[in-house]
């Protein structure tokens, strides 16, 4: 990248002598004198990362923004496809998310749907911070998770998030968790990282709110008291849709 236009949210464009590409399945292909010639003494591994071409496959996938820029977005192996057989990169997405100091953890379903939504964990304690200065009182992580103005200012986040996006992998439709992903339900690891086919398993109902053109959706809590005692809380989240005017407080959560 040059000086002049340094993007830290992009590879940069191509120098002179090299050619990039990126293939209908969204793989980045490079071809030029920079590129190797092959294994050595392994034919057969050479031609299934060269073509006859020349273009080298280097297994990443990724697209070229309007300024020419290239973005590499995760693993070809990785990428899933929306409904269209538009490449859809989770990922790449999550992450972008997570640069917001308010998000905490965030999980993004669009494979094989129409369109991309997220399940959002906010930051209890900048979120915190920021409803404080705006005099915005409450109880709980589940109070203000889904407190209207908390919302909105989530959904604020999402945007600047999709401005970045290709159109197509823009996140439309969003909802905020009553509690954090936890490693001892499950949910993630010891590391953080998110355990995305049991989410999505346990998060079915709410996976099928997006998609139906629900306005709300049930979440299950699973709570032990001190005493060893087990109980589920059940709360009614808003499902937020991006661009259109944020929805009515959700109903208080009820013992089961």
């Amino acid at each position: 990248q040059g000086d002049d236009r340094a993007d830290p949210n992009t590879v940069g464009r191509p120098v002179p002598g090299v050619d990039v590409r990126v293939d209908p399945r969204g793989e980045v292909l490079v071809r030029g004198g920079g590129v190797f010639r092959g294994y050595f003494k392994q034919e057969d591994a050479t031609r299934e990362v060269i073509d006859p071409d020349g273009w080298f496959h280097t297994g990443d996938a990724g697209f070229f923004d309007p300024q020419g820029n290239l973005v590499i977005v995760d693993r070809a192996k990785d990428v899933g496809k929306l409904a269209d057989g538009t490449p859809f990169a989770p990922q790449f997405i999550e992450n972008k998310l997570k640069f917001s100091p308010f998000i905490r953890e965030a999980i993004v379903f669009g494979h094989e749907w129409p369109f991309v939504t997220a399940m959002i964990a906010i930051d209890l304690q900048a979120v915190g911070n920021w409803a404080e200065r705006q005099g915005l009182a409450y109880t709980s992580y589940m109070d203000l998770s889904q407190k209207p103005d908390v919302r909105e200012l989530i959904g604020h986040e999402i945007e600047r998030c999709n401005a970045g996006l290709q159109p197509a992998a823009r996140i439309r439709r969003f909802l905020l968790l009553a509690k954090e992903f936890d490693a001892d339900d499950a949910e993630i690891t010891r590391t953080r990282k998110l355990r995305r086919r049991f989410i999505t398993e346990k998060y079915g109902p709410v996976i099928d709110a997006f998609y139906n053109g629900a306005s709300e959706a049930e979440l299950a809590t699973e709570v032990t008291y001190e005493d060893g005692r087990r109980a589920t809380l059940r709360t009614h989240v808003v499902i937020g849709d991006l661009g259109k005017p944020v929805a009515q407080p959700a109903r208080e959560p009820a013992h089961v």
